[in-house]
């Protein structure tokens, strides 16, 4: 999408526009005064009167390029804005498009439309959804990944625990979101733990494992918890960009001596879930965590209670899996007390690419934590051999 080039004081607008698709609820009248509304907002963010005429208000202005009813008070409005206002960071992204409506009620963000140089502008995933299944050895099945809890563990806890679901044959162990660098467990102890109880079951399987701890922080200590981490021969990074910004995820997708891939999780995203209001699922946790630079995001899958339903989950999938540029797929997830009786039905909605994240469930019999981890993956393996 383009307009005629326009300059100012110096630059020259290239005329190129990308497209943020919201839902609006109201009357259609009220609903075009909003959209209208949102093309200041969300760019020059000021009164009519102090808008000048010429480049900013033909380029910098959002436009308003599509409109259309669904029912009587719910409409859809296609907004361009230029590419320009984009500078390869996430924040950025995020205030253009949805800055100030954010603080809307009935505006929801349902999807974005990137032309193929503006997707590729930024940090693109390293490893996506091929690259985890080659450092894994795992060419069809969906991937597993189990998940160390609860919280109050001690990293030596932590660690046999780790080592019987490696030993049962998962293809990830990733920290629980809410362990940190307590004071009863410490990240570095863990994170040392955790990486050699996981090569000692390895070298009993042969079958690879990678160890993603959790290293949301205080940015100054974000780098020095991923290369710790990467050092101590840990396989993966857990991140919760709705903690420290989906920036985090970029600047570690960046950061040359880092080579590990990323897993994005929801923590403190649930906020933006709402029919009406918001950030569409399949935008939040589909097309937001890939444009950061994850290879794989994490979600609450459908049938549980949290506000995500089965056509989310498919539309979650599709933007982990659309072509975008040069940007590699990655992987959607099924999360959220997963058990193996719902094998079957996460995989009729996403197929074989996706990662199971399996907690309690595994752990029903104390003594057999790592047959239920080869049970479950067999059970993946007779729906997809």
């Amino acid at each position: 999408m383009a307009s005629l080039p326009g300059r100012v004081d110096g630059h020259n607008f290239s005329g190129r526009r990308f497209l943020a698709e919201y839902h609006i609820v109201g009357t259609r009248a009220t609903a075009e005064e909003r959209a209208k509304l949102l093309c200041v907002e969300q760019t020059v963010e000021a009164a009519e009167h102090v808008i000048p005429p010429g480049p900013i208000r033909d380029h910098v202005l959002g436009r308003v390029e599509e409109t259309e009813s669904l029912d009587q008070d719910h409409h859809r409005f296609k907004i361009s804005f230029a590419a320009e206002l984009l500078d390869g960071s996430m924040g950025t992204l995020l205030h253009v498009v949805f800055g100030m409506a954010a603080l809307s009620s009935g505006v929801r963000l349902t999807d974005l439309i990137l032309p193929d140089a503006l997707a590729d502008h930024g940090t693109c995933p390293h490893f996506g959804s091929s690259g985890l299944r080659d450092l894994l050895a795992v060419p069809t099945r969906p991937l597993t990944c189990a998940v160390l809890k609860p919280l109050g563990l001690s990293p030596k806890e932590l660690a046999a625990l780790a080592r019987e679901f490696a030993l049962g044959g998962v293809d990830m162990v990733k920290d629980d979101q809410g362990l940190g660098d307590h004071p009863f467990c410490r990240f570095e102890e863990r994170v040392a733990r955790c990486v050699e109880s996981i090569a000692d079951a390895v070298r009993v399987t042969g079958k690879r494992c990678l160890y993603a701890p959790h290293i949301s922080g205080p940015w100054p200590a974000l780098l020095q918890r991923a290369t710790a981490a990467q050092q101590a021969g840990a396989g993966a990074l857990l991140i919760c960009p709705g903690l420290i910004g989906f920036d985090a995820i970029a600047l570690l997708a960046r950061h040359q001596p880092l080579s590990l891939p990323l897993l994005s999780h929801p923590d403190f995203l649930g906020h933006f879930v709402h029919p009406d209001s918001g950030i569409a699922p399949s935008v939040l946790f589909g097309l937001l965590p890939r444009l950061a630079g994850a290879d794989l995001s994490i979600y609450p899958t459908f049938g549980l209670q949290y506000p995500v339903s089965q056509d989310d989950c498919r539309n979650i999938a599709e933007a982990c899996r659309r072509p975008l540029g040069a940007r590699l797929p990655i992987f959607p997830t099924a999360a959220g007390r997963m058990e193996a009786s719902r094998i079957a039905e996460m995989m009729r909605v996403y197929g074989r690419d996706l990662v199971f994240i399996l907690g309690s469930d595994l752990r029903r019999d104390p003594a057999r934590i790592s047959h239920a981890c080869r049970t479950f993956i067999r059970l993946t393996t007779a729906e997809f051999p």
